[in-house]
């Protein structure tokens, strides 16, 4: 009877066990038949052919492997992929468009979570929090005395980059700490009280801090560069949990280095996991293995929307949460 029931289910297809699969596995299993690559013997394009026809489903995630113009092909009935990210660039989208495939991702599951952690490395770097921690813990208060001095957070100009779900929630919770908020994004938000500047270089003059929150595409690749940084200034602080391409990685490790930004709170990186060994011995730099946004409530919550995307997609009816291809 299960065996029967099982194969009533829609089927979906899983590149990859990634930690979202592995939490959310039992109650996807209720409602989906998962197809799981890394069962087969298979290598993975053979082990696609075999299913080419069946899959109109998939769920992939930003750790990989990447939704490439190669995989695409291989399954030409596939409809809808179901990312279990804010950002997307680890699918084609132009392959996709060009298809005719749909794209949901996250939407706002992750925004409360990634603001916060945010919001957190700011204050972390201002207030050298992990710093004077290890401090504490290396024995050295008792033998060198207080700690140096941190910087207040409430009046702090900051610049996010990117103001969408992350973005908003960031421009929150700064607000209610006292800072005064300005943002670079892809179009201006006549809506909203925040000071707008079509130039990301202008921006970073005009602030104490940048809190990168935007996607990673061609045109955000490198758009912290050294220009930047350099307009950021030597008391400036960076914060990045967007994407590790969006900064010039080798640009800012120098910056950090040389003193010519004053700290950086990093939860993403250029290459993760190698994250560059310059950075292990700042005490101006907070760094965090691309976790932002796990949680276990995000991950209930992105559970839902991944599980009512595809139901809405099997039923025909209107995605929760379809990304925006431009």
């Amino acid at each position: 009877m299960a065996d029967d029931n099982q194969s009533e289910l829609r089927t979906v297809l899983i590149l990859r066990r990634f930690a979202f699969i592995v939490l959310m596995e039992p109650k996807l299993s209720q409602k989906f038949n998962l197809l799981k690559a890394w069962d087969s013997p298979l290598p993975q394009d053979q082990f696609l052919t075999t299913h080419a026809r069946s899959v109109q489903a998939l769920i992939s995630s930003a750790n990989g492997p990447p939704i490439t113009a190669q995989i695409l092909q291989l399954l030409p009935s596939l409809k809808i992929i179901a990312t279990t990210s804010a950002g997307l660039d680890h699918v084609d989208l132009a392959e996709c468009r060009r298809r005719g495939v749909a794209v949901v991702n996250a939407g706002k599951a992750f925004a409360e979570d990634a603001a916060d952690a945010a919001v957190g490395q700011f204050i972390d770097v201002m207030r050298k929090i992990s710093a004077s921690d290890r401090y504490v813990r290396d024995g050295l208060w008792a033998t060198r005395g207080d700690y140096p001095l941190g910087s207040k957070i409430g009046g702090k100009k900051v610049g996010i980059v990117g103001l969408g779900n992350i973005g908003l929630e960031v421009a929150k919770r700064l607000e209610a700490f006292g800072c005064s908020v300005s943002y670079n994004s892809r179009s201006e938000r006549p809506n909203l009280s925040y000071q707008f500047y079509s130039n990301v270089c202008e921006l970073a003059a005009d602030s104490d801090a940048l809190i990168i929150c935007c996607g990673l595409t061609e045109q955000t690749r490198h758009m912290i560069n050294k220009e930047v940084l350099c307009a950021l200034g030597r008391e400036g602080v960076i914060v990045n949990v967007g994407r590790g391409a969006i900064i010039d990685e080798k640009e800012m490790v120098q910056c950090l280095v040389r003193g010519e930004i004053g700290g950086a709170g990093l939860d993403v990186f250029e290459n993760e996991p190698d994250v560059p060994k310059e950075l292990f011995a700042l005490d101006n730099v907070v760094l965090s293995p691309h976790q932002a946004v796990l949680t276990h409530e995000a991950f209930m919550g992105l559970g839902e929307l991944v599980t009512g995307n595809l139901e809405a997609f099997f039923s025909n009816k209107p995605l929760l949460s379809p990304a925006v291809i431009d």
